[in-house]
This record gives structure tokens, sequence and C-alpha cells, in this order.
């Protein structure tokens, strides 16, 4: 697999809390220079960033980020904010609460409300490293059937991040149209290697493209 081929897959990420926009900026420029797929910024950056980059390479943001325990209506509502201003991409977090109680169909209906009101391309984090095995099974499955586009890992901002095993069990246990993003810990150009290989559709780091322009 090629540099190219890799950043191809990457949406470019900062989304730390101290994050300026002097350095979203700058996310901007590394982003379009490298061919990512995407920048991803924390929503308040959303409508800069998609003004900056004006059509050049799709914006993604979050969506009830960190802890997903927004109520519907809240991240209803922040998803359509967002929208309106620029991204092409929503990366949101379901709601694990729900999933520890069992109440999947409200899971699955927040996440096609999402995906509904904004007609936008949804991604859904699951959290893979505060699941069993077989909840990340029955969001697999759920998610297939939500309107989401993709089924993404982790935040990173939580235990762990994305494993090689659950890239696999993910592709095993979701609709062959689901795309998967692993996102968090993927440190280098190997470890970005070994998760496409996996199975995984797209990648969420904030290192890969300082990785890339060691090797350039």
């Amino acid at each position: 697999m090629t540099l190219q081929q890799i950043l191809k897959t990457v949406d470019h990420t900062l989304l730390k809390q101290t994050a300026t926009w002097e350095q979203i900026r700058q996310v901007c420029d590394e982003g379009l220079h490298y061919g990512c797929a995407s920048v991803c910024t924390p929503p308040s950056f959303v409508a800069p960033a998609a003004d900056y980059l004006d059509g050049k390479l799709p914006v993604c943001t979050v969506i009830g980020f960190p802890n997903g325990y927004s109520p519907t209506p809240v991240k209803v509502y922040e998803a359509k904010y967002c929208a309106q201003r620029g991204p092409g991409e929503l990366d949101m977090v379901s709601n694990l609460g729900w999933v520890k109680s069992g109440k999947f169909s409200l899971v699955e209906n927040e996440i096609h409300a999402v995906c509904q009101e904004t007609g936008k391309l949804v991604k859904v984090i699951i959290e893979t490293c505060l699941l069993s095995e077989d909840e990340k099974k029955r969001l697999c499955e759920l998610v297939s059937r939500s309107g989401a586009r993709f089924i993404k890992t982790s935040t990173g901002f939580s235990t762990g991040g994305a494993v090689l095993e659950d890239i696999q069990l993910m592709r095993r246990y979701s609709a062959p149209e689901l795309k998967i993003k692993a996102a968090g810990g993927i440190a280098n150009l190997e470890d970005a290697a070994a998760f496409l290989a996996a199975g995984a559709d797209r990648l969420g780091t904030s290192r890969i493209v300082t990785a890339a322009k060691l090797v350039r």
C-alpha cells in the first residue's frame, strides 16, 4: 500500500479542547496538501474551516462528543446547526448508557434522526473499548439499518482506541455497504496499513500526516 493510498483514507483530526484557529488552519493546510479524505474539527470551528477550504476538501465534525449522552433533540440540533455551516461529514457518538441498558431501539432511532434531519454522511462512534462483544455485534447490526454510512471504533478520548480485532469483528457483523472508520491510537504508517488491510475504509488520526512528513 502506497503512502498516497493511506493518506486518501485519513480524516486529519484535531479535537483537543485547547485547539486554536491557528492550529485548525494548519490542519486544513496539511489535509489539503497531503490529499486527505477530510479534516475533522470541533463544531465551533466548522464554519471558519469550511470557509477557509472553500470546497477544496471536506470538513468533518463531531456530534455529542465525546460522551454521547446528550438528549436526542440536542444531538439533532447540534447536527443540524453544524450541517448548515459547511461540513460534509458528521461523526456522532452513540448513547452508551442506552446500549448498556439494552435500549437498542432508542440508539437506532437517534442515529436515524440525525441522518434524516441533516442529509449528511454520518459516522457512528460506538466506543468499542467500553463494549462487550455482544454489544459490538448488536451495534454493527443496528448501525447497518440506521441510514449511517460508517461505523467508527472510538473517540480517542476514552480508555482505549482502535484494535485490529474490532475492525475484523465490525466487518464480519456489519452490512457489506456499511463502511468502517478506525480511530484512536493510530500512531504510524505501519498501523495505518494494518487497519486498512483488516477492513477499515477510513482512519481518524492526528499522527499520520506527521509520519508522512518524515517519509517525504
